[in-house]
């Protein structure tokens, strides 16, 4: 029996997981008429994938919403970096609305 398995390997505390990672925001999206969902996502993630899974949750067709930080439209490409976006933030979603004459 070798002695190099137990103390090298053990599982549990091979990679502990911090609470709070640093990559990682609680981001909240807020409808228009106040329903509520978390989502948690890396700072680098594209907020495009954030749309769908939102889209999915809730039951919408993806091109039907339009997601806004401090009142500014948030682009597919975007990440949380690029918004600076902080662990419990909040994203207002919307639906598009076509009008005109």
């Amino acid at each position: 029996m070798s002695d190099q398995g137990s103390p090298a390997n053990p599982p549990a505390e091979a990679k502990p997981k911090p609470e709070g990672d640093a990559n990682t925001l609680n981001i909240k999206i807020v409808s228009t008429n106040g329903d509520e969902v978390f989502f948690k996502i890396k700072k680098t993630t594209k907020l495009n994938k954030l749309k769908s899974a939102y889209a999915d949750r809730v039951g919408t067709d993806v091109n039907a919403i339009r997601l806004l930080f401090d009142g500014q439209r948030i682009l597919d490409d975007q990440t949380a970096n690029d918004l600076d976006l902080e662990d419990g933030d909040s994203i207002e979603v919307l639906l598009e609305q076509v009008g005109g004459c």
